[in-house]
């Protein structure tokens, strides 16, 4: 484990602890939830977490999880060495004022709940018992709802040159579910998965975690180099190969339509499934991207996972996953293991949602919204001279800091004094070398808050701005 994230981390919740951010026996942000949001590993926010209990800043629930010691119950505590902060010294910042209290993350890729239609939302749960009384006494079936996989089928038809029936489609848990069934169903401990450089976190964790051998593929801004991928094809003869080829996680690249056609072309060839994760297709700024690599295969050699997650209801975490037998039947056993079918009561209600004219409006006012934010931070990082490629989709910009302000690693650890978090390079990366690099998402903090978490940032980085 990175000893230095791992206070990063402790050294931002403690901040945040001080100045009281959280109620006494309030609940802290689950594990899982933290590590997403700050982009590290689950142990690293676990390692974090129980030095805080060990410094009784916080304590433990048994299957609950952390809270808020409040501060008559630390009194007579002793101090121990690993509480002390890191930076005594430094406590007044080059802000002229103590560390802020006020967190502007730009680690999340995630929408900011103000942009979501939550009072839609609302009245579809309502709805939902009215038409379906018996909802909550009821399972879903394993492969998910019927109806939603009905209008999944019409919409995919429609929209994305996609043509399925309802057996090839099962809805899961959120797009990270469905890469983690695909790698428990297709993957053993010591088979080659391709992936791409640099990479969605999550999906590093969740192969490495299979025991896979990991070869990378870097991925540019005119998508891959497709004769070194059909040689790493030759030579290693991967079992799959995982790819976010739409609005890339996390540079925004989009891979173009001829590349797509021959990918699929490919994973015929060699035998290689691809996992296409698509979690970001519909935000886009000009015009609509290419239809998915899945709409050119025929022989069902592309497993194609579709989010909804991200910015139409993050809290009801439904996505779909694609594949033709005998693979869905493989995948059905592993999530009948896993959960026995997501919750039928979040499937109803984004089925309402998603039957509606308001997801077209609201996916509308969206792509507005989040335009105005990228063009924002886009117009404060030109003061800086980094360098990035403007993304026409997605909810981050991937950005190459100069090298005489430090890694990444060394400019977070800055910004966490004041109050600014952001996604590390190497956390993207699987061979975890790309260390001169970050992911700034602009879709969870305002516009103001954008120029001002950029002027921090640019100030903790160390290299001065432009004139």
């Amino acid at each position: 484990m990175d000893k230095r994230l791992f206070r990063q981390v402790y050294d931002l919740l403690l901040e945040k602890l001080k100045n009281k951010e959280w109620e006494e026996h309030e609940k802290l942000p689950s594990v899982r939830i933290l590590a997403e949001e700050l982009g590290v590993n689950r142990l690293t926010v676990l390692r974090a977490y129980q030095l805080l209990k060990e410094t009784g800043r916080i304590y433990v629930k048994e299957k609950s999880g952390y809270y808020v010691l409040p501060e008559k119950q630390r009194e007579g505590h002793v101090r121990t060495k690993e509480e002390a902060p890191l930076h005594e010294s430094e406590s007044e910042s080059r802000f002229g004022a103590r560390r802020s209290a006020q967190l502007h993350s730009f680690a999340q890729a995630l929408v900011d709940p103000a942009l979501l239609p939550n009072r839609y939302f609302s009245e579809y749960a309502k709805k939902v018992f009215d038409l379906y009384p018996k909802v909550l006494g009821t399972y879903s079936s394993v492969q998910g709802d019927e109806e939603l996989r009905s209008v999944l089928c019409r919409l995919f038809a429609r929209t994305h040159q996609l043509h399925l029936n309802m057996e090839d489609l099962m809805i899961t848990t959120g797009a990270q579910q469905a890469i983690d069934l695909t790698a428990r169903a297709f993957v053993q401990s010591g088979e080659v998965v391709l992936i791409e450089r640099p990479t969605y976190h999550a999906a590093i964790t969740i192969f490495e975690g299979c025991g896979a051998r990991l070869v990378p593929v870097d991925i540019h801004p005119d998508g891959y180099d497709m004769d070194h991928l059909e040689a790493l094809l030759r030579q290693y003869q991967p079992k799959l190969f995982y790819m976010n080829p739409t609005f890339h996680n996390p540079t925004g690249y989009t891979v173009p339509i001829r590349q797509r056609k021959l990918l699929a072309e490919l994973a015929e060839r060699y035998q290689c499934l691809i996992v296409e994760d698509d979690s970001f297709r519909d935000i886009y700024f000009g015009e609509p991207p290419p239809p998915p690599v899945a709409s050119y295969d025929t022989e069902g050699w592309v497993i194609y996972i579709r989010s909804f997650s991200k910015y139409a209801a993050p809290g009801l975490r439904v996505a779909a996953v694609c594949a033709q037998p005998p693979r869905m039947n493989l995948l059905l056993q592993y999530k009948y293991q896993m959960d026995n079918g997501a919750p039928l009561l979040n499937q109803k209600v984004f089925l309402l949602y998603l039957a509606s004219e308001r997801l077209t409006g609201h996916l509308e006012k969206l792509r507005i919204a989040l335009g105005i934010r990228k063009t924002v931070m886009e117009e404060e990082l030109r003061t800086a001279g980094w360098t990035w490629e403007s993304p026409q989709g997605g909810l981050s910009l991937w950005v190459r800091l100069p090298a005489e302000g430090g890694s990444a690693e060394e400019v977070l650890r800055r910004c966490a004094e004041h109050g600014v978090a952001f996604s590390p390079g190497n956390a993207h990366d699987p061979i975890r070398e790309l260390r001169n690099y970050i992911r700034l998402s602009y879709s969870f903090v305002n516009e103001a808050g954008i120029r001002e978490g950029m002027r921090r940032l640019i100030s903790c980085s160390g290299v001065p701005e432009r004139a």
